[in-house]
């Protein structure tokens, strides 16, 4: 049987997201999600939401507009069709993977908030340099979900965002962070009677090139598939 698993459309690196989770398996399909065929989520396992653009302030009662590194446009189409999706996955009980701009919707989607701007609250560069991901250590919390995928406290992983999760939904923890304290993973608090969710600040789906065998790539892609197989859908 088919695996069906849906990969929200992105502004950019579009590509990189389903050659990734199908990575040569001839058992998975991937959906290309969009608002025009929103529909097909529901002939669909699992859930992928992918990086791209900030969320729209207004989602998360923000009125700043303008700020460093602030789009010049923003995408509010994209904005509720991807909270829609996720309200969507949630009510199925379907395994959800959020990546980069993703970890942060599903953080606003639960009642969180962002940092519109990692470097003017006084932290680190988290951006590409230049054309490349930038590179950085992380911590992981032990008892969570990404210390069972990875088995180690300490990681490394890739870096191409402004903006960072703030205050934390209260549905969800913190399970990672990085050297300067920005919150590098999320996944469910109470996690007893909920499906698969995984929230990732990084970019897994091409660490693999910069950092071969990382266990935060291939290891976070084993385990989503591992969280939809078992639930048989």
């Amino acid at each position: 049987m088919t695996t069906r698993i849906a990969i929200t459309d992105t502004e950019a690196h579009f590509a990189n997201y389903p050659r990734w989770i199908l990575s040569g398996q001839e058992d998975i399909e991937v959906v290309h999600l969009t608002p025009e065929n929103v529909e097909e989520l529901e002939r669909c396992q699992g859930l992928v939401l992918s990086g791209g653009v900030d969320t729209h302030p207004r989602f998360y009662s923000n009125h700043t507009l303008i700020y460093p590194h602030a789009p010049t446009r923003f995408d509010e189409i994209r904005d509720r069709f991807e909270l829609a999706v996720f309200g969507q996955a949630c009510e199925r009980q379907l395994p959800v993977l959020a990546i980069c701009r993703g970890m942060q919707l599903i953080n606003v989607a639960l009642g969180g908030d962002v940092i519109q701007d990692l470097e003017a609250e006084g932290k680190r560069n988290h951006r590409k340099q230049g054309a490349t991901d930038g590179i950085h250590d992380i911590t992981i919390v032990r008892n969570s979900l990404l210390f069972e995928i990875t088995g180690t406290e300490i990681g490394r992983v890739n870096s191409a965002h402004h903006q960072a999760v703030d205050r934390i939904a209260a549905d969800l923890m913190a399970t990672a962070f990085s050297e300067d304290g920005v919150v590098e993973g999320l996944e469910w608090k109470e996690k007893e009677t909920k499906s698969f969710l995984l929230g990732v600040q990084w970019h897994p789906e091409r660490l693999d090139a910069l950092t071969p065998g990382n266990p935060l790539g291939q290891g976070i892609r084993k385990r989503f598939l591992e969280a939809i197989w078992s639930k048989g859908l």
